[in-house]
């Protein structure tokens, strides 16, 4: 079996974040997907587990933090293309996420930075891993 990765997300509203992870190119997994869970998958081996706070609370006994004034993680997707790198965060804008910051484009590599509904912080990139690996080299002499 590949290895995979389950990112668990609080969320206040199960339908509304359902909704926005689909319009930003996830697909809900029915299986694994109730009134009180999402399985968003983004690729064979990456889903997103959108939690209501009430099931989220089954799995630790911290405190759920508010994602909007604070920050417990901020999650990097990579992607084939600048061009998909906007696409996914026009999207993510368009279904009432909020923009971080400008684009940050460096010769190598091309990032933007957005919010989902709840705060949960998500930075597309792409990068040219040939020209990075020219311009992060240490100097050699």
């Amino acid at each position: 079996m590949a290895k995979m990765i389950f990112v668990n997300l609080p969320v206040a509203d199960v339908a509304k974040s359902t909704a926005f992870y689909e319009a930003i190119g996830m697909t809900k997994n029915p299986m694994f997907s109730n009134e009180r869970a999402s399985a968003m998958e983004w690729s064979d081996t990456i889903a997103f587990m959108l939690l209501d706070h009430s099931f989220y609370s089954t799995f630790t006994d911290k405190k759920i933090i508010d994602a909007k004034t604070s920050s417990g993680a901020l999650i990097a997707l990579s992607f084939d293309s600048r061009d998909a790198v906007d696409a996914i965060t026009e999207a993510a804008l368009a279904a009432g996420g909020r923009e971080l910051h400008d684009p940050e484009n460096e010769d190598y590599m091309y990032s933007r930075a957005f919010e989902d509904l709840d705060g949960h912080g998500f930075g597309p990139f792409w990068m040219n891993m040939a020209a990075a690996e020219q311009a992060l080299a240490p100097a050699h002499g």
